[in-house]
């Protein structure tokens, strides 16, 4: 059997990859591995189960709620909820393990079962590692000890999350957001409601678009991975900004007053500098991912900005903050994480933020954004190859050098292996948009003929 954790939990076809039996077996799993030492310190464990508005996340809350209640865990039902509101309330309410069923910005028939320990952090794949082998040992027959009468867990809806995580980012905000109205893109996801009561209770005058979720139509051309109607929105109200998020709200990516797209590099820029002012920059350190622009690099440079680049992936940079202390973290991607505040990327929190430093600024986004440019950026994945043999190819490594000579130091070339699939991502930036594809498109068949 491969590794059923990804680089974000299980995801697959609900129903179909990720069935009820294995959301069922993932949680005894998950409570055996995260839950065992609070059974040794002499309490019960509690675990926080969230989930975004798909229909298929009714039934694998309840299999996953069965799996931790026959484990001996109670269970606090928060309902639907951001990914961050579940990590947030694991930590704050002392649980052992947080549990969130969502695929984030995947389509409506993918779902997926996000697990986060004690404090709300995402799991080191060492953990990973040992809930699915204990799994792999139930699921094959192995038997384990099945508490009964007193034992099991109970479960209870904890209606009270909404209120408190909302509480939380109010809390956290530099400034208010009166004068100030945005459009809110929610992808008629986890974020459908908490996120407009957010931003206005701050002050802003908020406008909503996807954001009545039916269980149906979740990302469904709308939120952080489909611009354009925020864009159009943004122009028909006359808006000082819109944000979108995607279907778990761990991501913000925004738009200023004439439509442009602002991107995770772009709001980390913003962010960053906000911060440094505030003195809440640690180290005057950023930490991004070696896909961030090129342009992202040298605007932090002539800020006086350090920039710690992690491997792609939020809980590679999230790793990489815990592990020296920095506060502020994210992906090009729109995942951003402001570890003051949240354990993971918080789109929510994210976008606040954001527009907290627009209004206490006095700057438009535009503006604030122009700090960096973004450099053209082509990428192209090349599929069926061997990706094992990137960093051992000759012909390849010939091909780059050649590649990075005639960019020179306006231009970079990255080429990624899939983690998931056959494939091996190219990505080449360049000053200018000819020459990025030309360079892209010349790598691209090399990689076709050196590893295919």
């Amino acid at each position: 059997m491969g590794r059923l954790f990804g680089t974000d939990g299980v995801r697959g076809v609900a129903n179909a990859d990720l069935t009820a039996e294995m959301a069922l077996g993932l949680s005894v799993a998950a409570a055996h591995v995260l839950a065992e030492a609070g059974t040794f310190e002499g309490h019960r464990p509690v675990a926080v189960v969230g989930r975004d508005p798909r229909a298929s996340g009714e039934f694998l809350e309840a299999a996953v709620v069965a799996g931790l209640a026959s484990a001996g865990v109670d269970v606090l039902k928060v309902g639907v909820l951001p990914t961050p509101a579940v990590a947030y309330l694991t930590g704050v309410l002392g649980a052992d393990l947080g549990v969130m069923l969502s695929a984030s910005h995947n389509a409506m028939p993918d779902n997926g079962v996000k697990f986060f320990a004690r404090g709300g952090h995402k799991l080191a794949d060492q953990l990973e590692d040992r809930i699915e082998s204990v799994y792999e040992e139930h699921r094959t027959g192995a038997p384990w000890n099945r508490p009964t009468g007193s034992g099991v867990g109970r479960v209870r809806s904890y209606d009270e999350g909404f209120d408190r995580y909302v509480a939380h980012l109010i809390a956290v905000l530099p400034n208010r957001l009166d004068g100030l109205k945005i459009v809110l893109d929610e992808a008629h996801g986890a974020a459908a409601w908490v996120s407009p009561e957010a931003f206005a209770r701050a002050g802003a005058e908020v406008v909503t678009i996807g954001a009545e979720p039916d269980g149906l139509n979740i990302n469904d051309g709308c939120g952080s991975t489909h611009l354009d109607k925020l864009k159009a929105a943004v122009i028909e109200h006359g808006a000082d900004l819109g944000v979108a998020h995607d279907g778990d709200a761990d991501r913000c990516l925004a738009v200023d007053h004439t439509g442009e797209e602002i991107d995770g590099d772009q709001i980390l820029a913003v962010l960053a500098l906000s911060m440094r002012e505030r003195g809440v920059l640690r180290s005057d350190t950023v930490v991004a991912t070696v896909m961030s622009n090129l342009g992202f690099k040298l605007a932090m440079e002539r800020e006086g900005i350090q920039l710690v680049q992690a491997a792609v992936g939020d809980r590679y940079v999230l790793e990489e903050m815990k592990e020296h202390g920095y506060a502020l973290g994210g992906e090009q991607s729109g995942h951003v994480i402001i570890l003051d505040h949240a354990t993971t990327g918080d789109g929510t929190l994210t976008g606040l933020m954001l527009a907290a430093r627009v209004v206490e600024s006095g700057r438009s986004l535009r503006e604030l954004a122009s700090v960096m440019e973004r450099l053209p950026q082509v990428l192209i994945n090349v599929p069926d190859v061997d990706r094992s043999r990137v960093s051992s190819s000759a012909e390849l490594a010939v091909a780059v050098t050649e590649a990075e000579r005639e960019l020179g130091s306006t231009g970079r070339v990255l080429l990624r292996p899939s983690g998931t699939e056959p494939l091996v991502r190219v990505m080449v930036e360049a000053a200018d948009i000819d020459q990025a594809r030309s360079v892209a498109g010349r790598l691209a068949d090399v990689v076709k003929s050196a590893l295919g």
